[in-house]
This record gives structure tokens, sequence and C-alpha cells, in this order.
């Protein structure tokens, strides 16, 4: 098996999710396996699609076939359906910044106006940047990814990270710190285990014992790093990062 290659057992876990099986509708895609390890070979080493070695077929081919099944979801369904497993006790959220190089932030991507941004692009301390919004499980899985600007608030992001879910209680750092966001979180019936920021004139107690657990969603942070694709953004559209971003985190769940 070369590197970076799905093993039999990773293989057999999706091969049932992925479009273009001979029970499918309309045209049978050819090898699955090698076209998903010919995408993990370019999320891996963050190469270029025009760097992709031969044996995994021609580099067009390829990405056009990445692009159309990022345009259908289909990545994410994948995710979505690792993930039913999922430990819902405690929901931990972070985020993180991820530089965009030059070649995302130049041309014209499908949509977009001559000289325009991707929305999920924007200028923070890091120069441009994404900032990738992550929920993790007890257990410190990815469950759900937003993208957005790199200078937007983590606040914003909340609401659409903890749609759907029902924890016992929701961990997160200072920079959390809302009265918004707990009232919400009151509303759903879950304990805000957040630190007062030191602007509080009264700080409003938390757990300590179980926000000791929150360092798991930086640690899968950091494990997602490991993908180059992830760790820098090099795609022009969004979607074809954010399926980047499912692919690496469904590989966390696989393992």
């Amino acid at each position: 098996m070369k590197r970076y290659e799905l093993d039999e057992a990773q293989w057999a876990r999706i091969e049932p999710l992925l479009p273009g099986k001979a029970s499918d509708p309309g045209r049978t895609g050819s090898d699955n396996r090698l076209f998903v390890n010919g995408v993990l070979w370019v999320l891996r080493s963050g190469a270029h699609w025009q760097d992709l070695p031969e044996r995994y077929g021609k580099w067009k081919t390829a990405h056009k076939r990445f692009s159309r099944w990022a345009a259908a979801g289909v990545w994410e369904k994948v995710f979505d359906d690792l993930i039913k497993d999922r430990d819902n006790q405690y929901l931990m959220l972070d985020s993180t910044l991820v530089r965009a190089h030059q070649q995302a932030t130049t041309g014209r991507g499908s949509g977009r106006k001559k000289g325009a941004f991707d929305p999920a692009v924007g200028r923070s301390r890091g120069g441009l940047t994404t900032k990738v919004h992550m929920a993790c499980d007890t257990l410190g899985r990815p469950v759900r990814f937003l993208i957005a600007a790199g200078q937007s608030h983590d606040i914003l992001a909340v609401p659409a990270l903890l749609e759907g879910h029902r924890p016992a209680a929701v961990l997160a750092d200072r920079a959390y710190d809302a009265n918004s966001l707990r009232r919400h979180l009151d509303q759903i019936g879950a304990e805000a285990v957040i630190p007062s920021t030191r602007s509080r004139k009264v700080p409003i107690p938390h757990d300590p014992l179980v926000y000791r657990l929150r360092n798991r969603v930086e640690r899968c942070f950091n494990k997602l790093k490991h993908f180059r694709r992830f760790a820098t953004r090099f795609d022009r559209l969004a979607r074809h990062y954010l399926a980047f971003i499912h692919i690496a985190a469904s590989m966390l769940w696989m393992r």
C-alpha cells in the first residue's frame, strides 16, 4: 500500500457511501478507490493537482471529478455518515486561522466577479486567512465545520455549529463568553463551561474539571493540520476547501 492510501478496513467503511456504484442510476464510476487515494495524496502532500502521480490517472480527470463531488456534497455526506456514533454528552467549540495561499486569492472563481475575494477569505493578523470553526464530541472527534473570513468573530458561527445538537454541556474558551451565547445554551438545556472574560465585573463560575477536557478540540486541530491542504488553503472555491476539510476529518474517524 502506498503512503496516504486507504487500507482495506477504511475502504470497506466508505465504499458503500460513494456514488458511481453499479447499483446507482447513471454512469458507473471507474475505480472509486484509486480516485479517492489520489485525492488523499493531494490532501496530504499539499501538492498541485498537476503533480498527481500517474498511477492515479489523469490529473484533469481527477480534479474535475473531485469538483463535481464537492458541488454535490458527496464528501460531506460521507463525513456525516461516519459520525453517526458520536458521543453527544459534551460539545467542544474552537476555531483556527488558516493562511490563504496567493493561488486561493487570485483569478476568478466560479460565480465570483473579477477581483472579488471569496467570502470565506478575509484579512486578520496573519494576513489573508480563512477561519475554520469546529465542534468536537466528548472524545475530541470533529462533528461539524464552518468556514468564514479570518476576521470574523467566533460567536457568529456558534448557532450553526450547535444546530441539531443537544449536549449536556458546551465547552469553549473565554473568546466565547457572551451573554447571548449563554442565554442560547440555557434555552437548549446545555451547561456553559466557559471561563469568564477579564472584563466581567462579576465572573460567572464554570466547572474546572469538565473544562480540562477542552484541550481535546485543540488536539483535534493539530491532527487535522497534518493534512497540508487543511493547514494552508490553496483552493479558490470555498466548497473545494470545505470538501478537503471533510475528507481530512473523515480520516480521523476511520483511524
